[in-house]
């Protein structure tokens, strides 16, 4: 039986949530963003473990943290063929988003127990899929599913990946040159933690389709996935 997920994996702001939600959409198929449970795991935490130490993600045993996300409980729930992220019964797609999650999930998500849990929560949700799953991340094509029938490592310019995080924001179209700077550094230091971490570094699997996104608009890197899948995965 063929495996039925689509792997989608790159460096933030690359475009991989927006692609992967469109192409699920085009195939029928659900979507299940990896990193909106990771940030799920971290708003847990900061919600409801006492620091220990100097305030970095591995000040909270880990041991703790896997604890604290099975009896929270949390997890993910399919919704319109979208897995959205759950603390406690609670909606936290919105939450998530925050800047104080954000300045802490990459420490979070380096932790090898906490990888492992959310891995385990991925591939339970794909295999229970009747249809097939489109799923992005940093480690999905080389560590959650070394078997997926379509790897796609997605990239793209510092600067440009810096505009549109910039427009997620509600930033203006054509920022000023000085904030793009500022926010491509940003993302340089987050490629930086994500490519050498020990476990599950961020990188292409050997076999991936390597697409830069930096001259292309969403439409025409959605199609380039959207064609690729039909020709691997047929029906």
């Amino acid at each position: 039986m063929t495996l039925r997920v689509i792997a989608i994996d790159g460096p933030a702001a690359s475009g991989k949530s927006s692609t992967a939600g469109l192409v699920a959409r085009r195939l029928g198929w659900a979507h299940l963003d990896s990193g909106a449970l990771y940030r799920a795991v971290t708003l847990a935490v900061l919600d409801n473990l006492r620091e220990q130490g100097a305030g970095s993600g591995t000040s909270w045993p880990p041991q703790q943290i896997v604890a604290l996300a099975e009896d929270l409980p949390v997890r993910l729930v399919l919704v319109d063929d979208i897995y959205r992220p759950e603390v406690a019964g609670v909606d936290v797609a919105q939450a998530i988003r925050s800047e104080r999650v954000t300045q802490r999930v990459s420490a979070v998500a380096a932790i090898p127990e906490v990888r492992h849990w959310v891995n385990v929560q991925q591939r339970e949700a794909v295999l229970s899929h009747p249809r097939g799953v489109v799923v992005d991340g940093r480690d999905i094509g080389t560590v959650v599913f070394p078997d997926a029938p379509l790897k796609v490592f997605l990239t793209a310019s510092p600067e440009e990946r810096a505009r549109r995080r910039l427009a997620e924001r509600g930033g203006s179209r054509t920022p000023d040159p000085i904030e793009v700077g500022r926010e491509a550094d940003v993302l340089a230091a987050r490629d930086r933690a994500d490519s050498t971490r020990r476990v599950a570094p961020l990188k292409a699997a050997a076999d991936a389709v390597v697409l830069d996104t930096t001259r292309l608009g969403l439409e025409e890197q959605v199609g380039q996935v959207v064609a690729l899948a039909r020709e691997r995965l047929p029906g």
